[in-house]
């Protein structure tokens, strides 16, 4: 089962010059939709065709048994999109890195070892220099998987295993710049890497490991990393049986000290030492208002019980998603005897960016 072509973006003129009438938005959204189409279409053919199915299981296996590098390997555009699928690949675990395909037959073949697996991307499936490094490493007998249009290319005959993307139009007005193609030749690349990841039962720890930095690194952090209240440092806590006056004079007893921030919150616990409940800045102002002599009242009726909080080793994604979700300010964090051990405050995500666009 060959893919359907996905229609090219029609214009007036070759020249690519609008048709009365069209605004910007709707070129573009044609766009999207001449690539969602083509996708689709080759999605269809991947899930219905079991000829199909049999190359994708094929590239799959190679990829997942490859004991090397995957080495990703095209010119121009196609290219780019390997540099991009090779990063992919990295980040869930499968390790790989790029060879121009110039350069490969100009003195660097040896970054190819017998152990990899060479992804050589072309969609006409006829670029020379993509073409003569397939017939090198076929030689050579190293594994070669490929992405062209169709099974019966040079380059597909020339590899053990091959993805076909199936004849489409280019989305460009005048159909030459590599557009569809290449978007679909990224999917096949995710794809593939996905599902080798998947076999391999790679985890969020998994990519935390290679992927410490940024903001997807700081949001699989463990929460006991974050902690800037810590529990015997500078944030005390207190048994539930106090009342408010007596809570407010130990949770922070030299107030002339500036040396140390004190959180904006006490917190309690009962006779077992587990967290009962959390006092805020919020907690106190509504007692003034409300009684009469509010720091004689037990610190037991008016604090929250049972606070929302979080293990010391759930993730600083789950932080981010408690504090947009139910919209708090502090976040107590304990133990696994449920001993509080630190409090988050919100200042601390923002300072790490990790709250994102929900808490604005």
């Amino acid at each position: 089962m060959t893919p359907p072509a996905a229609s090219p973006i029609s214009d007036d003129s070759a020249s690519g010059t609008p048709r009365p009438g069209e605004s910007e938005t709707s070129f573009i959204a044609e766009i999207l939709r001449g690539e969602a189409a083509a996708m689709g279409n080759l999605a269809k053919a991947v899930e219905e065709d079991p000829n199909e199915s049999r190359h994708w299981q094929q590239a799959i296996d190679m990829i997942a048994d490859c004991k090397g590098h995957v080495v990703l390997t095209g010119m121009g555009k196609s290219g780019l999109i390997g540099a991009k699928i090779s990063a992919t690949l990295s980040s869930v675990g499968v390790p790989s890195h790029v060879l121009h395909p110039a350069d490969a037959v100009h003195g660097d073949l040896g970054a190819i070892r017998p152990e990899d697996v060479v992804l050589l991307l072309s969609y006409s499936g006829r670029t020379e220099e993509v073409v003569n490094l397939a017939t090198i490493l076929r030689a050579d007998g190293v594994k070669r998987l490929a992405i062209t249009v169709s099974h019966e290319t040079d380059l597909a005959r020339l590899c053990d295993a091959h993805l076909a993307l199936g004849p489409l139009e280019e989305v460009c007005p005048l159909s030459l710049a590599p557009t569809t193609s290449t978007t679909l030749t990224l999917a096949c690349g995710d794809a593939l890497a996905l599902s080798v990841a998947r076999r391999r039962s790679f985890k969020e720890s998994d990519f935390h490991q290679r992927h410490p930095g940024g903001s997807l690194g700081d949001g699989l952090r463990p929460v006991r990393e974050l902690l800037r209240f810590r529990a015997g440092t500078n944030l005390t806590v207190l048994p539930d049986s106090l009342t408010v006056g007596e809570a407010l004079e130990q949770a922070w007893p030299d107030q002339s000290s500036s040396a140390i921030r004190h959180a904006g919150a006490i917190i309690l616990a009962d006779s077992n030492g587990r967290l009962s409940g959390i006092f805020t800045d919020g907690d106190l102002r509504r007692l003034i208002l409300k009684q009469d002599n509010p720091l004689q009242t037990p610190i037991k009726e008016v604090m929250t019980s049972d606070p929302r909080h979080l293990l010391e080793n759930d993730r600083l994604n789950d932080a981010r998603q408690m504090v947009a979700e139910f919209r708090i300010d502090e976040i107590p964090v304990v133990d696994d005897n449920g001993q509080p051990v630190g409090l988050i405050d919100i200042q601390d995500l923002m300072t790490l960016r990790v709250t994102g666009d929900s808490m604005s």
